[in-house]
């Protein structure tokens, strides 16, 4: 997996915590740049996280996923993007936030919002990230997952300040757009796999 294709990877994995940001932003009055870089934080900590634990339990079956590794990929990532897209198209209109950013309140979401990026990280025991040139597996994978995990933060700690500024108008948008981008992505590696 090329650079250019974990970048589309990470933001269609942050799409879903930026949809959460933007209700959080939606509940919070006299928003600081602090309160953006907590969430984005919380959110972008558990994207990087959760890829490399999906990594370490995908190369305990490498040996025998090798031959259709581009097939749980595809699955892998069509999967999680037809469920952003009925997730974007069935939720009816906005949702109330919360603005408290306590441990209590944001670990569940930081949890919720990454579990899409556990299976993908199964992929990279598939499809290895190769980011860094004369690198070996594990330090491409801690790239790539830090790539994830720092496009989330950026974008959550946006999406904070864009629920702000106009409301969850684009939160099922961006989901939408977030599970476009996987199922593409997707697409794309079945067909170089084949």
């Amino acid at each position: 997996m090329d650079l250019l294709t974990l970048l589309l990877l990470a933001v269609g994995l942050s799409m879903d915590a930026f949809a959460v940001a933007v209700c959080k932003g939606l509940a919070m009055r006299g928003l600081t740049w602090r309160q953006g870089s907590v969430v984005g934080a919380w959110f972008g900590g558990f994207q990087a996280l959760m890829p490399f634990l999906g990594y370490i339990l995908g190369i305990q079956f490498e040996a025998y996923i090798n031959r259709v590794a581009p097939w749980v990929a595809f699955i892998l990532l069509g999967l999680i993007g037809l469920n952003m897209l009925k997730e974007a198209f069935a939720k009816g209109g906005e949702e109330a936030g919360s603005c408290s950013l306590s441990g209590k309140e944001m670990l569940p979401l930081a949890v919720a919002t990454s579990i899409d990026a556990l299976a993908v990280g199964v992929t990279f025991a598939c499809v290895p990230v190769a980011v860094l040139k004369g690198m070996g597996g594990l330090a491409n994978t801690a790239a790539g997952c830090l790539i994830i995990g720092a496009t989330t933060f950026l974008l959550s700690a946006a999406g904070v300040k864009i629920g702000n500024l106009f409301g969850c108008r684009y939160k099922n948008r961006a989901e939408a757009a977030g599970g476009l981008i996987l199922l593409f992505l997707g697409v794309k590696i079945l067909l170089q796999g084949l």
